[in-house]
């Protein structure tokens, strides 16, 4: 009988452990634990060999999104869209994982007077610059890679930054200035560090 509840408890505490240790890999890797973490060397490394890539996926987002709307877009694959936020007409909406052939992705595409053409244009640019994902505008922020929850990109600017903003974007932490253009930056997401890991 003793031998029974020792084995028994011994199954139980088994159980409890494989538990344990299933959730610890769960939060590391959700903190990106096991993603990669990009080196600012690398980031400027890739700008520097893309540049003409960045610049040409810059103005073609800028070129199909009017100033007064604006388009947030991350693929995760040729078939999902991560991120596609969009504000037109001054209603923001935040949309989630949407199906790339779906009604709502069709719905989203109608709105900004996109069709899923466009869509294949911008993923391709978006692919020659080594990059996933791109926000419209001034500056125009383009997503390099993630890592877990964060995000490493690029603030590419037109003009060089105004003395009154280089403050906010040389903060050592989120964004590094690395000339009057061009902002490296990295957000953590929900949890997780919101600084650079790798500034070397």
């Amino acid at each position: 009988m003793v031998k029974k509840i020792v084995i028994g408890f011994l199954i139980l505490c088994g159980f409890g452990l494989v538990i344990f240790i299933g959730y610890i890999i769960m939060i590391v890797s959700a903190l990106g634990g096991f993603d990669k973490d990009y080196s600012l060397s690398e980031l400027k490394e890739n700008f520097e060999n893309k540049k003409t890539e960045i610049y040409e996926v810059k103005s073609y987002i800028n070129k199909i999104v009017p100033s007064n709307n604006l388009v947030h877009i991350e693929f995760d694959d040729n078939n999902t869209l991560g991120i596609f936020h969009i504000k037109v007409d001054d209603k923001f909406e935040s949309n989630w994982n949407v199906e790339i052939k779906s009604g709502k992705a069709d719905t989203l595409l109608q709105k900004l007077g996109w069709t899923t053409e466009t869509l294949k244009i911008l993923k391709d640019k978006l692919d020659k610059a080594n990059c996933i994902g791109i926000t419209s505008g001034e500056p125009c922020n383009i997503s390099f890679q993630r890592s877990g929850m964060g995000m490493y990109s690029f603030n590419v600017f037109d003009k060089p930054i105004p003395d009154s903003l280089k403050s906010s974007y040389n903060d050592s932490c989120t964004y590094i200035m690395v000339n009057n253009k061009l902002v490296l930056e990295y957000g953590g997401g929900v949890i997780g560090s919101q600084c650079f890991y790798n500034k070397k």
